[in-house]
């Protein structure tokens, strides 16, 4: 019981501090997952961030639902999700309300702007986190620069850069090691 609880305060606090949404999450759950709790180590993380990014919903919801899941079954997976869902939609059902009161405001449009900056910030710093340990030899920083390429210039979807990106290497390891 205390292990469910904790996968739920675990989570709900990701989601209580993780301003930002998709990969600026990253760091949060990295920070509280693996260094706080140790539940999972960076490899088998980033290669949870992979499988999230390849199925349909956002990563917080996909990662907290496979950790809480592998960490204690079925209720940890339960509670992992509730626990990363319950304060931003809380926030976002308040926000939904009185923004529209108060989008023209100057001091709403300074901290937004202050805050836009800062989410940047969070995922280069995961970026450079994660970059560490999946860029581990020359094969991987290739993978990884087509991979960029790809989305950032040729726009193609992120989905089909992680397949092809696994074909590459099912084939590029296979040749090479």
């Amino acid at each position: 019981m205390t292990l469910l609880i904790n996968i739920f305060l675990s989570f709900l606090k990701v989601g209580a501090f993780s301003f930002g949404g998709g990969y600026a999450i990253v760091s949060f759950i990295q920070k509280e997952i693996i260094q706080n709790k140790g539940w999972i180590d960076l490899k088998e993380f980033i290669d949870i961030v992979a499988i999230a990014e390849m199925t349909p919903g956002p990563i917080a919801v996909n990662s907290s639902t496979y950790i809480g899941y592998k960490v204690a079954g079925f209720w940890g997976s339960i509670l992992g999700t509730v626990g990363v869902l319950l304060i931003p939609s809380l926030l976002a059902l308040i926000l939904s309300i009185y923004f529209n009161k108060f989008k023209s405001q100057k001091w709403v449009k300074w901290a937004l702007n202050g805050m836009r900056p800062a989410v940047l910030g969070i995922i280069a710093s995961a970026g450079f986190t994660i970059g560490k340990v999946a860029f581990a030899d020359y094969i991987s920083v290739i993978i990884g620069s087509l991979a960029f390429i790809g989305v950032y210039k040729l726009k193609i979807n992120p989905f089909l850069v992680i397949i092809l990106s696994g074909v590459l290497g099912l084939i590029l390891y296979s040749v090479i090691i």
